[in-house]
């Protein structure tokens, strides 16, 4: 193995992945919001949705797949090739289904034929995904090299933002924009591939081994994409463009503070497979304790945070045009608990070793609970009833992998500071909430806000002795010992 790739190193890098993430659209996102209003952006993001599925079924599962099975023969390059070209080959063949579908869907669809443009725009991410390999990428801890690249695509698409979008209408640019931001580096991906694997054919490929393992995990994927997209298309249908603009914005925030708990989840998926090939199941349950509790002591302050200050959060991101975001994002912070510990039980514990059928029945549970809520709540609550949908969906996915594992990490569950980490965010809540009577303006309010809360929170945590605090702290303190 390559030991030159420490977790520690692929977490930074991952982490800077996610606050680009961050960045990205809070500078970008409150200019176009307050260009496109509710509307343009509620279009964009139907299109986003409607073309998700398409690209799920190009993908079926190997985003998830080809990490777990590229990571298993990484020290050998011509297995490796071999794994990848098969999956390639899959995934274009796929691919090439998926555009026929989308044809036929834009002729028959009315809905789908008023935007047609734009869907075939942002369609390109059926064919940049299927080339760009990402899993093959992150399956050899290749973090650095995704997160530079990301970066880059990043900085050009948001000058592109302010010099391109000047008015409602551009919302067909704000659509191309945002697709080469998330998707263009893949061509990229493409060329450089050469490094890791070898271009020409190496033959002796067996397709076949593939297929059910794949068909599971694309039955994963498309119980994920249906309850994570299916609230924006019945919004779509049922409800307005604006509505779906007003949910957008809310799951926007709460996409990014979700990216950040689970960066270590990401990165410890082909770590943790390379352990259960090798039978280094002691390594693998150490590093599954220690994801679990750092997301309880990340997630739950910044659920509660954003909580108390959604609506100062909302306003500064979006605009006044925007209020009717507010509740759906408050109603969806729990759920950066809930995707939080279910991307460790999930993608980290259970798909390792090779229980991803019990992913699926939690994935099909939580899309079944948010196509019945989202039939209940929208025609009356319209985005605050998606996000309930969401949210209860959300906890239905951890009730059922919980009791899947109950028996293998209920220990690890027990050892969990729990009074720690609440005592934490109720103490740093006190001690700012004074701060939403001051009548400055939004982004002064979440910054002061904020220099309280977290502060006040790790204190906390370091005072009543929490381990990962302590040994987080220790680590800082030993790095401005050594730059001293």
């Amino acid at each position: 193995m390559q030991n030159n790739k420490s977790i520690k190193k692929n977490f930074i890098m991952n982490t800077m992945l996610s606050m680009s993430s961050f960045i990205f659209p809070l500078i970008t996102f409150p200019y176009v919001s307050r260009i496109l209003l509710p509307d343009g952006t509620g279009r964009v993001s139907f299109a986003t949705s409607v073309i998700t599925y398409f690209n799920m079924f190009a993908q079926l599962g190997i985003p998830t797949y080809g990490v777990r099975e590229c990571a298993k023969v990484r020290d050998n390059r011509k297995e490796l090739t071999r794994v990848s070209q098969e999956l390639l080959l899959i995934n274009l063949v796929m691919s090439v289904f998926s555009y026929t579908a989308l044809f036929i869907s834009i002729a028959l669809v009315p809905k789908f034929r008023s935007q047609r443009t734009l869907l075939l725009i942002i369609s390109s991410t059926i064919l940049l995904n299927a080339i760009g390999m990402e899993w093959l990428y992150r399956a050899l801890e290749e973090y650095t090299y995704i997160t530079v690249r990301s970066i880059i695509f990043k900085f050009i698409a948001l000058v592109a933002m302010f010099l391109l979008i000047h008015q409602k209408s551009d919302y067909i640019i704000y659509g191309g924009i945002t697709i080469f931001a998330a998707a263009a580096s893949y061509i990229f991906n493409f060329i450089n591939a050469h490094k890791f694997i070898d271009m020409r054919p190496v033959g002796s490929y067996n397709w076949k081994r593939h297929m059910k393992p794949i068909l599971v995990f694309f039955a994963m994927s498309c119980a994920t994409t249906i309850y994570t997209n299916l609230d924006t298309i019945m919004l779509g249908f049922m409800k307005t463009d604006e509505d779906v603009g007003y949910y957008n914005a809310a799951v926007k925030i709460k996409n990014v503070l979700v990216s950040v708990v689970t960066s270590l989840g990401t990165v410890l998926l082909p770590r943790a497979s390379y352990y259960v090939e090798h039978k280094q199941m002691e390594e693998f349950r150490g590093i599954s304790k220690k994801a679990l509790n750092f997301v309880c002591i990340l997630a739950v302050p910044l659920m509660v945070y954003f909580t108390f200050f959604g609506r100062e959060g909302v306003l500064l991101l979006s605009g006044p045009a925007y209020e009717g975001s507010i509740l759906p994002m408050q109603i969806l912070m729990p759920t950066i608990l809930f995707i939080g510990i279910t991307n460790i039980l999930g993608i980290q514990i259970l798909v390792p070793i090779g229980r991803e059928i019990v992913v699926l029945q939690s994935e099909i549970a939580g899309a079944v609970t948010d196509l019945i809520l989202n039939a209940i709540f929208i025609p009356r609550l319209a985005s605050a009833g998606a996000a309930i949908g969401t949210l209860v969906a959300e906890f239905v996915v951890l009730l059922v992998q919980y009791h899947a594992l109950k028996n293998d990490i209920a220990s690890i569950f027990t050892s969990i500071g729990y009074w720690k980490i609440i005592l934490g965010a109720v103490l740093g809540s006190i001690c700012c909430l004074w701060v939403k009577a001051l009548s400055y303006g939004n982004f002064p309010k979440l910054l002061i806000a904020a220099v309280i809360f977290f502060p006040v929170y790790g204190i906390i945590l370091t005072v009543t002795k929490e381990p990962l605090a302590i040994e987080i702290a220790q680590q800082l303190l030993s790095k401005v010992r050594r730059k001293k």
